[in-house]
């Protein structure tokens, strides 16, 4: 993120279809040069925010602030509508040459041939599509298309772009390699970005800051890492990867920690709290160690309990594991890891994390 104040501003911004309120957002500031992702399940807002903000949906009631100036006139309207593009799911390119689509937005805004040679001869490089320029768009890939269809919305040198899950329909490899190239030039170009998706890794390698919605409203907002350590709640926790989310009573406190008790077993946590209270506690499967039986002596977490491995699913270089241990426990391990412990469903082990987990 370049600079802390904002370049738009949305004040009590709601939305309805068909009678019933879609969105709902109080207020957000988005910062110049900053990234922001909208996360969130299917349904939860992200595309509808994301299309009112580009001025592409009207809202029931609320003021959009641009650069410190209510768009409000049909001239403020179109002046803030150069300042800005949009990157779709799908990737809209006419018949003709990929240059020619790239070169599009330019042409509309009448610019000089010899500015929008350069400029789209810049972008085409940057997306690495230069020799896809005589081509026809309707016959390159999709992820070439897409390439394509940012190229086309950075030669608009725009002051924010609106991307909406761009990403979803590439395969892997396409998906990561794009994803380095956007990340490269917003960082160059210092432009402001508002990317809607429901993957939350790529939210945490774009963003700056996340903004998780759920029914039309955003349940939490903040940097990355702080949306992803301290969910504000169950369903914050649960969607950014907190796979073991239980309540428990809270049974005694003293010296920075407390005690919860779950299922006859005793949990502590890390902070303050006051014997009595219910408590929701979520816990990061990449914060769980597994050991053998035999290995509990080495073991410095607070947290230890004997457990049984209910599942083990593969996901891709590493294994997600569900444990049994009164109440229910989810592991990440490497292939390595599982194959030194010897893990599989029904075995008898141990699990461990910190109380500052």
């Amino acid at each position: 993120m370049t600079a802390n104040h904002p370049i738009l501003e949305v004040q009590d911004l709601q939305v309805a279809r068909q009678g019933q309120l879609v969105l709902d957002v109080p207020s957000l500031l988005i910062h110049k040069g900053e990234t922001l992702a909208l996360l969130g399940p299917n349904g939860a807002g992200k595309s509808t925010l994301l299309y009112t903000l580009a001025w592409l949906m009207s809202p029931l009631r609320g003021r959009l602030i641009f650069k410190n100036k209510m768009i409000h006139t049909s001239a403020e309207v179109f002046s803030y509508r150069r300042a800005i593009t949009m990157v779709f799911q799908q990737p809209l390119l006419f018949k003709g040459s990929v240059f020619e689509n790239v070169a599009s937005g330019l042409k509309f805004r009448g610019e000089k041939s010899e500015k929008i040679a350069a400029e789209v001869a810049e972008v085409l490089e940057i997306f690495g599509i230069s020799h896809l320029g005589h081509r026809p768009a309707r016959n390159i890939s999709g992820g070439e298309a897409q390439r394509a269809s940012l190229a086309r919305a950075f030669a608009l040198r725009p002051e924010i772009i609106f991307l909406d899950e761009p990403f979803s329909s590439l395969d892997e490899p396409t998906r990561n390699n794009m994803i380095d190239d956007l990340e490269r030039i917003l960082r160059e170009r210092g432009a402001t970005a508002i990317l809607a998706t429901h993957d939350r890794l790529e939210a945490l390698r774009l963003a700056d800051r996340i903004a998780v919605m759920n029914a039309g409203e955003i349940a939490q907002i903040g940097g990355g890492q702080e949306v992803i350590n301290q969910p504000v709640n169950e369903l914050v926790a649960s969607f950014v990867g907190m796979e073991t989310v239980f309540a428990g009573q809270i049974t005694r406190a003293e010296g920075g920690s407390f005690i919860i008790s779950l299922a006859g077993r005793e949990i502590e946590v890390a902070g303050v709290a006051c014997p009595g209270e219910r408590a929701v506690c979520c816990l990061r499967p990449d914060q769980v160690t597994i050991w053998e039986n035999t290995d509990h002596r080495k073991i410095s977490a607070r947290n230890i309990f004997p457990a049984r491995i209910t599942r083990i699913t593969p996901l891709g270089p590493f294994f997600r594991v569900a444990l049994d241990c009164g109440f229910p426990l989810v592991a990440f391990v490497t292939s390595q890891a599982r194959e030194d412990l010897d893990l599989c469903e029904g075995k008898e082990v141990v699990a461990s994390f910190k109380a500052t987990a």
